[in-house]
């Protein structure tokens, strides 16, 4: 029964997300009068279709994604193309999408702060700090303990460790109570490249007095924390990519069965972890879609800045129709070795989440 469940609910979410991401080219091409030919989700072939004026509305037999069908993508010859309308319109309808799973977050997040849920409060303390290190000449010491961090008051360890992620290069303000029970602010500068083991400060978190409470918050309080929130996954979103070439790693990459998978995990956690995940999955999915790949949202759009450079002249549709098939093919491709080697992982019983 487990399985089905996260089964039903990974396609639920997936659905949700590939619904926004479309609803974004489609209420786009609308308002800017391109022509919709077919607006599916997933991928052909087609299960069921419908046509309601000039647009197709299908479900199609590939469930991992889905499309929004606009006439003369690259043709700007036929009436009602969306490669016949000027830049900005081609720039606006394309970023549409990306735009909305951008967006969607701050409705997810608004809600799962406003459901009530379990929160771990504990006094966080310094249980060892290494020699050299920014948090050893910021004067931290072992057997402090971490009051706030930039003014926020810090409830855990986690948080603890989400504002260090969200201000790697920069300085924070740390108020300690030292053991006297004194009070002391430091300014710490956390590493993006830290020696192996030490991390970006440098210290070891212990906790004392943990205690689990339930906490919910009201829709004026929500909304605006969902918009910081938002914000400060973009900016932890740069961090991580910038982190890939400063320390030389590779990104982790996960495919559809290994986000299955997470999907179980979460939905054991209750309502409120699974939106902030489904959240997550949003953001990494329009952040995807502008990358300047062929097949993508970003590869169409580097063809319309092309365009722009060349003072309009376009490049030969035939031509732009074949990169992104191209493009299209080795994502798929891509896709499928990922998922090999997730299923592999799965078997030897290993998961991505921590």
């Amino acid at each position: 029964m487990s399985i089905l469940i996260t089964i039903i609910v990974f396609i639920a979410v997936l659905i949700l997300l590939v619904l926004t991401h479309e609803f974004g080219h489609f209420a786009a091409a609308k308002l800017s009068k391109v022509k919709v030919e077919e607006f599916g989700i997933g991928f052909p072939p087609r299960i069921f279709g419908v046509k309601r004026g000039e647009t197709m509305y299908s479900i199609n037999a590939i469930p991992f994604g889905g499309f929004t069908k606009l006439l003369g993508e690259e043709d700007p010859s036929m009436p009602g193309s969306l490669a016949g309308k000027s830049i900005p319109v081609r720039i606006f309808v394309l970023s549409a999408g990306s735009l909305l799973n951008l967006l969607l977050p701050i409705i997810l997040f608004s809600i799962s702060f406003m459901i009530p849920h379990t929160m771990v409060l504990e006094n966080v303390m310094i249980k060892d700090v290494v020699a050299d290190s920014p948090a050893q000449m910021a004067g931290i010491q072992t057997g402090d303990r971490i009051l706030e961090i930039d003014s926020h008051q810090v409830k855990n360890r986690s948080e603890v460790s989400y504002f260090i992620q969200l201000n790697l290069g920069n300085e924070i303000t740390m108020k300690l109570q030292k053991p006297d029970s004194t009070e002391k602010t430091v300014l710490v500068k956390p590493r993006w490249n830290p020696p192996q083991g030490q991390g970006a400060t440098g210290v070891m978190l212990d906790s004392v007095e943990t205690a689990t409470v339930t906490e919910s918050m009201p829709f004026w309080q929500a909304v605006p924390a969902s918009v910081t929130h938002s914000w400060e996954i973009l900016i932890l979103f740069r961090n991580e990519v910038t982190s890939w070439f400063i320390r030389g790693i590779a990104p982790q990459l996960a495919g559809p069965v290994a986000l299955a998978q997470i999907t179980g995990e979460v939905v054991k956690a209750g309502i409120s972890p699974l939106l902030e995940f489904t959240a997550l999955i949003s953001i990494n999915l329009g952040l995807f879609n502008l990358l300047p790949f062929p097949g993508l949202d970003g590869g169409r759009l580097v063809f319309v800045f092309l365009e722009w450079a060349r003072r309009g002249k376009k490049i030969s549709p035939k031509k732009e129709g074949l990169v992104h098939l191209i493009g299209f093919l080795a994502l798929m491709v891509l896709i499928l070795v990922i998922s090999y080697f997730d299923i592999a992982r799965i078997i030897q019983g290993e998961s991505l989440l921590p």
